[in-house]
């Protein structure tokens, strides 16, 4: 945890905030804070700063807060991912927020199980525990945006579109000849598909709607594996 998450309903009072749970055990057992010492905070959603432990007990903590600095700035990419294996997507989501990217779609498409969609891993609270861990670990405060679309061919038709919209889309697609490019300048949009590949029909869509074929490799990379990958050699953090 590298930084402390508040939100609205651990404030007692003006600039005073009041911590219990996991929250606490930090403070308390890893960061072995001590009456004044100034931990890093941010606002769900709001500024980051200083929280100055006043008092710490077995039941709660209370801190001085100042919230005077902006949110690390996000990358200009949405992410558009076949909906993996539950365990994966707890993966790919850390990912994704660690490194900053606001706006996910993941998507049903020929390779994907039916089952995957019936996961507990899709409800609110786990996805909201899932973000809270991601925003905790890279000193981020603002939560993204996550839709699942459970239709392959109207999301193509009539969703995809306007997210690509003055972007440049990129299908990563391990049966292309097309490399991946390196440094883009601009938003991006990058699809993604199951670890098998997109079906050809699914890749004709896709190209239809806007998006280029690109691969990294001769190597076939696992979800959680391909996406930093390709973030990273696109430039966009």
């Amino acid at each position: 945890m590298n930084l402390i998450i508040l939100q609205t309903e651990d404030f007692i009072g003006p600039g005073l905030a009041r911590l219990t749970g996991r929250r606490l055990e930090h403070l308390r057992d890893v960061l072995r804070a001590t009456p004044g010492k100034c931990c890093k905070v941010g606002l769900l959603n709001g500024r980051r700063g200083c929280g100055e432990l006043l008092r710490c007990s077995a039941e709660a903590a209370e801190l001085a807060v100042t919230l005077n600095s902006p949110p690390p700035a996000p990358p200009a990419c949405k992410l558009v991912i076949a909906l993996p294996r539950p365990q994966t997507l707890k993966k790919v989501l850390h990912a994704g927020i660690t490194i900053g990217v606001k706006e996910f779609h993941f998507i049903h498409c020929f390779k994907v199980e039916k089952s995957y969609w019936s996961s507990p891993r899709l409800q609110p609270e786990a996805l909201s525990d899932e973000i809270l861990a991601a925003l905790e670990q890279s000193g981020d405060t603002l939560t993204p945006a996550i839709a699942f679309h459970r239709s392959f061919k109207p999301f193509v038709e009539d969703a995809l579109p306007a997210i690509l919209a003055g972007t440049t889309a990129l299908v990563a697609h391990p049966y292309t000849d097309n490399r991946c490019p390196g440094g883009l300048e601009g938003p991006v949009s990058l699809v993604l598909g199951p670890e098998g590949g997109f079906t050809d029909y699914e890749v004709d869509r896709l190209t239809a709607a806007g998006c280029r074929p690109v691969r990294l490799g001769a190597r076939i990379l696992r979800t959680e594996v391909a996406l930093p990958v390709l973030l990273g050699r696109l430039g966009v953090f």
